[in-house]
């Protein structure tokens, strides 16, 4: 990543590298180089009928904690034109973003979407039962990341901002400084810093927090349960549940970005061909056919 400093020696955080591949509840998405989209899993709510998108740069998925017995889910595209396309549940009007236009960055979270425009200002539509829509206010947006209940923003000078549910500490970010990358999981919040050091905040109860020990990060996510962090060699960390060998991610190699879903795990090698591990009861990790994902340069 490239960096510049303010003059008051704080972090200028420039635009985040895009999300070529998304990890959902129950279905996995990828943004191929040609600007098509491909995806596997469950199409319960029509999630995965992407094949008619075209130019798109980046896409992210709705997920929904394990506890949650649905297959309702979406999927959300955004455009080289900056517009966004959206297909799938659409309950609260999470896939109502047709209107959008200028937009930069994207995330998806339970029955809601957010896109981060080039102004630094924020959109967002779906469920706001927790005020986790309310980000008319925020400036100076880099990156967002949707929770479940909590949306997390990342600041130009490397700060952190919350909103909506805050159950178990979730809004612990006060102290964070020289963050670059955010990612929200179910109940927990996880940052990456500048140094390459990881810090998490949010419900611990599978060790999914426990990230104080990582070293040489370059990306993180945050999956229902657990953590993946990538290294700068291309290996990949992982903690948290474990139940569906969603964190056996130890012996890949050479990858280039994560995406942790709600029960398993995808990641995006340098040549084009992804890996998966979890659960796979509805097809989510058949991406071995998958060739030409994009990389996750920042295109836009």
């Amino acid at each position: 990543m490239d960096y510049t400093t303010e003059i008051e020696a704080t972090l200028k955080v420039k635009p985040q590298p895009k999300h070529t591949i998304a990890a959902g509840r129950r279905h996995t998405v990828g943004s191929k180089s040609d600007g098509t989209v491909v995806a596997v899993g469950d199409n319960k709510s029509g999630q995965c009928d992407v094949s008619g998108w075209h130019n798109i740069v980046e896409v992210a998925v709705g997920n929904v904690h394990m506890a949650t017995n649905t297959g309702n889910a979406h999927t959300v595209g955004l455009k080289s034109d900056r517009t966004m396309v959206a297909v799938g549940w659409n309950t609260n009007g999470q896939c109502d973003v047709q209107e959008w236009g200028d937009i930069v960055a994207v995330s998806a979270g339970w029955r809601r979407t957010l896109g981060v425009k080039s102004d630094g200002t924020l959109v967002a539509v779906g469920r706001n039962n927790e005020g986790q829509c309310n980000v008319s206010g925020w400036r100076d947006i880099v990156a967002v990341s949707a929770g479940d209940w909590h949306t997390v923003g990342l600041k130009s000078n490397g700060t952190v901002t919350i909103v909506g549910n805050n159950r178990y500490g979730l809004y612990d970010v006060v102290n964070w400084r020289n963050i670059v990358a955010v990612s929200a999981g179910y109940l927990h919040t996880v940052g990456l810093t500048s140094g390459g050091t990881v810090v998490a905040v949010g419900w611990n109860k599978h060790d999914q927090c426990d990230v104080s020990g990582w070293h040489d990060m370059v990306a993180i996510s945050a999956g229902s349960y657990h953590t993946i962090g990538l290294r700068s060699n291309g290996t990949v960390t992982a903690k948290g549940c474990n139940a569906h060998g969603q964190c056996n991610v130890s012996g890949w190699r050479d990858i280039v970005a994560v995406s942790a879903g709600c029960t398993h795990t995808v990641g995006l090698k340098s040549d084009g061909t992804v890996v998966a591990v979890g659960d796979n009861t509805s097809g989510q990790c058949n991406v071995s056919g998958w060739g030409g994902i994009r990389q996750p340069g920042n295109l836009l």
